[in-house]
């Protein structure tokens, strides 16, 4: 059981549908029934719950439910956080193939006839500006003045914090949007587009003023010190994509603050990450929380898990599901990182490498749709890290959306891309402790290549691969071309317009400020 409760606070919200992403008006906006003074005098734990809301829209569908959606007319399996950064972060690019063929999945898949009509393009979005005004929204109630709490500024912060993600995901994947903020909140107009350097600018402001008044330590499941500067870490690695400044002495700087400053080790058990006891690992700085009874989704680690698995050639009870999806299937970009066989990924010491299934399975994906082309990768499962723990059909997984070990790799490649903070000798030897503590022999010496084939075995299936490839410029174009890039078996080209995804055309049509990317 897991330390953060998501609670049903439906008493305390007229939740309205924010089936148009929140960007036409912001009479869709939630408001909150009777007056937050009124709330607190009758519980002053209802601040917390509010929050707790808030964490809830990364991590479930609805709080409602694993069969009920936060999204107007989604389905609710399908339009979590967690599932959408997965289909447009790791399904595109070239670690993970889903054999499903569902429209709009199948496209992501393979990299092919991307359009605004893509409900799965739609679902991040919406998902996205269904969080963004909520947190607008209590960050000013919780601003006024007769608002008497004891732990305001925290809440504050960690409102501004979980809206300031929101945003950046808005930046790496679509590129531009609404910027919704305390000053325009309430305004009844369409509000006017802004530009990804623009956002970027919010974003930055945000959090360099939320770093010095958030907490150093939090509760598991809530943002702290550390995820704010894990997140600038990030911001800043991509600065050059997102504005076209490079800004990667920032980068350096802040994830050595998150090594040095945020008393995070690398976790002696690589398997304990990713496993239902995580919520004890103490390398994970952000997660996303899951569990069987009190927080289920479709959409959470039960899509990485069970989707991951088939009684065709497997046991999903020896995962701790009670099903498996036959969906999910890593290709050779990543497996072929350990070995060029089944029997070499065998044999190579690297954990990392040890978790996938090859009995049955083939090293190459000839047909994408076939399951046992390609191996299923089982680096989520939902039994405890000493492969302890009850079958259940949801997960109790959490999703460690910032960890340690992405610090380290950040840091490193800062330090090659010529940060000033940071220096190759010391990224050396974090890229080593990650791969010492995996089981890998050390590296003589790091280059570019080296940092993105090691986020590649370190990170793969945890949503950040696509933005690796862009930044490291090899998504788009034929410099790299992995299985089924571009809809053919051994991969090609696709075009540049390709390195954002196309604003969805029910975005477009609810505010005729909005204009679509170039290329769609």
């Amino acid at each position: 059981m897991k330390n953060l409760k998501f609670k049903s606070l439906a008493f305390l919200f007229l939740f309205a549908v924010v089936g148009n992403s929140c960007t036409r008006d912001l009479d869709t906006n939630p408001k909150v029934d009777l007056t937050l003074e009124n709330l607190l005098a009758n519980d002053p734990n209802a601040v917390e719950g509010l929050l707790s809301r808030l964490y809830a829209s990364f991590a479930l569908s609805s709080v409602n439910g694993p069969g009920s959606s936060d999204i107007s007319g989604a389905d609710a399996g399908e339009s979590p956080f967690i599932r959408g950064i997965v289909n447009l972060q790791d399904f595109t690019a070239d670690d993970m193939k889903n054999r499903w063929g569902d429209n709009g999945l199948d496209q992501l898949t393979t990299t092919t006839n991307w359009t605004s009509n893509n409900k799965f393009f739609k679902y991040a979005y919406d998902r996205l500006y269904y969080t963004i005004p909520q947190a607008t929204n209590l960050i000013a109630i919780m601003k006024r003045d007769d608002v008497v709490y004891a732990e305001k500024e925290q809440v504050i912060s960690e409102l501004r914090f979980l809206r300031a993600m929101s945003y950046y995901y808005i930046i790496d994947l679509f590129g531009k949007g609404v910027l919704v903020n305390d000053d325009n909140f309430n305004t009844p107009l369409p509000l006017a587009q802004s530009s990804r350097t623009e956002l970027f600018a919010f974003v930055e402001s945000e959090l360099l003023d939320v770093e010095g008044k958030i907490s150093a330590q939090a509760s598991y499941g809530k943002a702290n010190k550390s995820a704010v500067r894990m997140l600038l870490a990030k911001l800043y690695l991509n600065s050059e994509v997102y504005t076209g400044v490079a800004k990667y002495s920032e980068a350096g700087t802040y994830a050595a603050k998150v090594i040095n400053e945020g008393g995070y080790i690398l976790e002696p058990n690589i398997r304990k990450n990713f496993s239902a006891d995580n919520n004890n690992s103490r390398e994970i700085i952000f997660p996303l929380i899951a569990d069987a009874v009190s927080s289920q989704s479709f959409g959470n680690t039960t899509y990485l898990v069970n989707g991951s698995l088939s009684t065709d050639t497997m046991t999903p009870a020896n995962y701790g599901a009670t099903e498996g999806w036959a969906g999910h299937r890593a290709t050779k970009a990543w497996y072929g990182l350990f070995g060029n066989s089944a029997a070499a990924i065998a044999a190579n010491p690297d954990q990392r490498g040890q978790i996938f299934w090859t009995t049955g399975h083939s090293f190459e994906m000839t047909d994408y749709k076939t399951w046992t082309d390609g191996f299923p990768a089982n680096k989520f499962w939902n039994k405890n890290s000493d492969g302890t723990g009850a079958v259940t059909s949801f997960s109790s997984t959490d999703f460690p959306l910032f960890r340690l070990s992405d610090a380290h790799l950040m840091y490193a490649e800062a330090a090659l891309r010529g940060a000033s903070t940071a220096t190759v000798g010391q990224g050396l030897t974090y890229v080593n402790l990650v791969r010492a503590r995996a089981g890998a022999t050390s590296f003589a010496t790091i280059n570019l290549q080296n940092i993105l084939d090691e986020r590649a075995r370190e990170l793969n299936f945890e949503g950040v691969r696509r933005q690796d490839l862009v930044r490291f410029g090899k998504f788009t174009g034929s410099s790299y071309i992995w299985p089924w890039k571009g809809g053919v078996k051994d991969g090609t080209s696709i075009p540049a317009h390709y390195n954002v995804f196309p604003i969805p055309s029910t975005a477009l049509q609810s505010n005729p400020n909005l204009t679509q990317n170039t290329g769609y």
